[in-house]
């Protein structure tokens, strides 16, 4: 078993938990610990670095969550198998720090994702974003008579840039980001750029978000769906010498919650580099984990300038908002202009310019903590609820992130669109993964707890559970 001496600083505004992180973290990407290795445990520790035993779980937890070790009952903790790859320099990444967690192994069918987010009005305090409109509108009232830029707002990208750098791990400048009016805008712009590329192929995460899917398959390009397990996309099921485009959700997969280990994450960059092949990294909802800090962004791990990184305000404020943003590589941008010099911007440059104020205020990032410490809460209480009033009737399958909890419920003869029907006559909200059936009498679905008023989570729990008995 090795040995591990940190220097710690407790006067750091860095959490002690959140340095032992980093220090193992980069120790075991030099490879001065290398793969295989056991770690201290717990408690040995915790007595050698005299910090308590929580601190040194929330270090491992950390850990584990993004893959760079593992836990075997009864024996430890033990360093993963990583490979960087030749082809590069080892970038160490950025921490951000908001929150994520992992799924369990199993596959689902195709799934659809509910178009509609619906987020609880106490997820959001108007008042500070009406103080922002306002003072757009009486003083920056001369900005809102030119059009917009057609790559967004030059405040709201700066805003944008700065912020993904510290909470996600992005590393880019602003000239970069490209603002529209929603995700399945960018991905139409984005189409364009890679067709002029000459990669007319596409794969995506099976399940995954059938939207991008469907416009990549009208755009007539080249579709291969690929299996995921427990660690996200299965790299050896992507093409070979076929340039390409894959679409993945690395830090929280759609349904199924699951994040992508670090090993997984370098191995799909070095696919990307030898297949000549470009990323599609949707960070879709990955500030809203509830359980620990967030994996750093895939985009913050290359350095070869393959990885288009895509994010979303929907979720973090409110769905109408519509203002959606992709960073793209360098080499991309010459391409994005010159084929979209004839394109004008489709995003609300009035909502624009409110959204960089409300962020450089600081306002933003303390509604997203709000939010997050709001859903944490409601998880707990539609857990425990669950667990008391409905121990034979559903299973909680992921619950750790995003805006639902994915369940298996009994579906007793019923198909699982009838079952959602049922359940939304009494104004709750239960979203099909699929039409098929878990060994013949079960079904998964998207359970939106975070639609629920909180002192009503009980109630709902119990109304939901006396439908599907």
């Amino acid at each position: 078993m090795i040995s591990l001496t940190p220097v710690l600083h407790e006067e750091s505004a860095t959490p002690l938990y959140q340095q032992l992180f980093v220090y193992i973290r980069d120790a075991i990407l030099r490879s001065d610990i290398l793969p295989g290795e056991k770690l201290p445990s717990l408690r040995s520790l915790s007595k050698s670095l005299n910090i308590s035993i929580t601190t040194v779980e929330l270090a491992y937890n950390q850990l584990l969550v993004e893959g760079y070790i593992s836990s075997r009952p009864r024996s430890g903790y033990f360093v993963s198998e990583i490979s960087p790859g030749s082809e590069r320099d080892l970038l160490t990444p950025v921490s951000p720090g908001l929150d994520p967690r992992s799924a369990s192994p199993y596959s689902l069918p195709e799934i659809y994702r509910n178009n509609q987010i619906y987020v609880d009005s106490e997820c959001f305090d108007f008042a500070r974003w009406k103080k922002c409109s306002n003072k757009i509108l009486t003083d920056y009232s001369s900005l809102l008579l030119v059009e917009g830029d057609i790559q967004g707002e030059a405040p709201l990208r700066d805003e944008i840039s700065r912020y993904i750098y510290q909470a996600r791990g992005v590393r880019c400048n602003r000239d970069q980001v490209v603002i529209a009016a929603g995700t399945q805008q960018l991905i139409n712009l984005l189409c364009i750029i890679l067709q002029r590329m000459g990669i007319d192929h596409a794969s995506f995460e099976n399940p995954g978000y059938l939207p991008v899917r469907n416009i990549f398959k009208d755009r007539n390009f080249k579709m291969t769906l690929v299996p995921i397990d427990r660690d996200g996309i299965q790299i050896d099921k992507l093409p070979a010498n076929i340039p390409t485009t894959v679409y993945v959700s690395p830090s929280n997969q759609f349904p199924t919650g699951s994040i992508m280990p670090v090993g997984r994450r370098y191995a799909l960059l070095d696919w990307a580099y030898r297949n000549r092949s470009i990323i599609i990294e949707d960070d879709y909802n990955s500030e809203l984990r509830y359980d620990s800090r967030p994996v750093p962004s895939l985009q913050g791990l290359d350095t070869g300038e393959r990885v288009v990184y895509l994010g979303s305000f929907s979720s973090t404020l409110f769905p109408s908002i519509k203002i959606s943003y992709m960073v793209l590589p360098k080499p991309l941008l010459k391409l994005f202009r010159e084929s979209l010099s004839g394109y004008t911007q489709t995003c609300s440059k009035a909502e624009q310019l409110t959204l960089a104020l409300y962020m450089s205020s600081g306002f933003y990032q303390t509604n997203l903590r709000r939010q997050r410490k709001l859903n944490a809460q409601k998880i707990q209480m539609a857990t425990a609820a669950l667990n008391r009033y409905g121990k034979d009737v559903v299973e909680i399958i992921n619950n750790s992130s995003g805006l639902h909890m994915l369940l298996k419920i009994a579906n007793k003869g019923k198909t699982t669109e009838e079952i959602c029907a049922a359940v939304a006559e009494s104004g709750l909200t239960l979203a099909p993964v699929s039409n098929f059936e878990i060994d013949g009498s079960y079904s998964v679905v998207m359970f939106y707890y975070t639609r629920i008023p909180i002192e009503n989570m009980d109630e709902a729990i119990q109304r939901l559970l006396q439908i599907l008995q």
